[in-house]
């Protein structure tokens, strides 16, 4: 009995923050979502109005697309760095992970000081070829600032699951007569399936959600973030903004649970 009562006592902070600053917030966005006009049927905005489905749509295509391009560069650095020792790789990997350190929006200004109006590939295109090549605040920068973003957190994880690897099932295969493109296709990568599938999902339901960064260069397209922060701030539409935010919400957290489901607890420890 005293050892329940201590467990009791040691969860009820957990339980205070989590009612607090969790379930509260979270409850009550769920009933501003259905206070506007049309109801809970607000909810279902997001999908039948063109303006909103549009923009989940274009939500989810450059989340996805960050997704997938981030998975194959870091797969490729985190393999080789992690079966490599050279001088200077120490740096290197902190050069790689030093973006961790920033936030989205100085992350948004790096790709204006490179791709903006005033940007270094505009200068040497304006000096090559005579005219500027100006894209940081299109579609194509902000899948260039989602990258940068991604990048770090998702080679962490590769690093880690290479080394967990278990060396004599290369040496096997090697005996056998693979070749070093068949090791890595039919004994690496699918070994690393379960850290694919975790930092991906972590890395889309970034994507999905980030803000800084679309605050920052997204003047030219429509993302979630930044419709829920022009509902919110400019139209003073809680309502929908909550709405939206819920439907946000619903979209990240069925991919993290999806991809815990073949994954198992991988996703968590990659978090």
């Amino acid at each position: 009995m005293p050892n329940r009562f201590f467990v009791r006592l040691c969860l009820l902070p957990l339980a205070v923050l989590t009612a607090a600053f969790f379930l509260l917030p979270m409850a009550r966005l769920v009933v501003t979502g259905a206070e506007g006009p049309q109801g809970l049927a607000g909810y279902l905005a997001i999908l039948t109005e063109p303006r909103y489905r549009a923009t989940l749509i274009n939500t989810v295509l450059l989340a996805a697309a960050t997704t997938v391009v981030t998975l194959v560069i870091a797969t490729i650095a985190g393999m080789f760095l992690q079966h490599h020792r050279f001088p200077g790789r120490a740096v290197l990997i902190a050069m790689l992970t030093f973006p961790l350190a920033f936030p989205g929006v100085v992350v948004g200004f790096l790709i204006i000081l490179l791709a903006g109006r005033q940007g270094l590939i505009g200068d040497l295109s304006n000096r090559m070829f005579g005219e500027k090549l100006v894209f940081a605040y299109s579609i194509y920068g902000l899948f260039l600032g989602y990258l940068y973003f991604s990048i770090p957190r998702v080679i962490l994880t590769i690093m880690a699951a290479v080394q967990k690897l278990d060396v004599g099932l290369e040496e096997a295969a090697r005996s056998l007569g693979a070749s070093p493109w068949a090791v890595q296709r039919d004994v690496v990568l699918p070994a690393l399936g379960p850290a694919f599938l975790a930092s991906g999902a972590i890395a889309f339901a970034t994507a999905m959600g980030a803000f800084g960064t679309a605050f920052t260069l997204a003047t030219n397209i429509d993302v979630l973030p930044m419709l829920i922060y022009t509902e919110f701030t400019l139209a003073a539409n809680f309502a929908t903004s909550a709405a939206l935010s819920v439907g946000l919400g619903i979209i990240a957290w069925a991919i993290l649970a999806l991809a815990r489901s073949f994954s198992g607890s991988a996703v968590a420890a990659a978090g």
